[in-house]
């Protein structure tokens, strides 16, 4: 049977309210677990772990309980870091394509280049190095006594 649109909307409001929820919780984790107080509480860890070794006669269950604790926090800290990364990058696009927008001359097919294929990147960054390379060959031809 087919949803009804308040069904559809509940389960949008729903999916809505978790991705809001795990983008807060990613910055307030990135937040934390990027201050010098979570690498000094790692940098315990590992010391109280090294120094529990030779109780443990540096048995494997010893070195096991590092390398599953740390492989756990790898996997988790791989999906909390793409999003925040991802969450930044967006952020940091829609800042540069209002100023392309904003600013007279500018060319706004330069708005959404993330979207163009390598080999369009491609061309377009040569032909910013040639742009580069006029400007400071006229650079270099420049009375060097000139004001600029």
């Amino acid at each position: 049977m087919p949803l009804d649109n308040s069904e559809k909307l509940q389960g949008r409001d729903f999916f809505c309210r978790v991705r809001d929820g795990f983008r807060h919780f990613a910055h307030k984790s990135a937040e934390v677990l990027g201050s010098a107080w979570a690498f000094i509480g790692a940098i315990f860890i590992i010391a109280v772990w090294g120094l529990t070794g030779p109780a443990f006669h540096f048995s494997d269950t010893w070195q096991l309980i590092i390398n599953t604790g740390t492989t756990i926090v790898t996997f988790l800290m791989v999906f909390l870091i793409q999003n925040t990364q991802n969450r930044d990058a967006k952020a940091m696009h829609l800042k540069l394509d209002e100023l392309i927008r904003a600013i007279r001359g500018a060319r706004n097919r330069l708005v959404d280049l993330e979207k163009l294929s390598d080999d369009e990147l491609k061309r377009l960054e040569e032909q910013f190095t040639r742009v580069r390379n006029k400007a400071a060959q006229r650079e270099a031809e420049m009375d060097p006594t000139e004001e600029i």
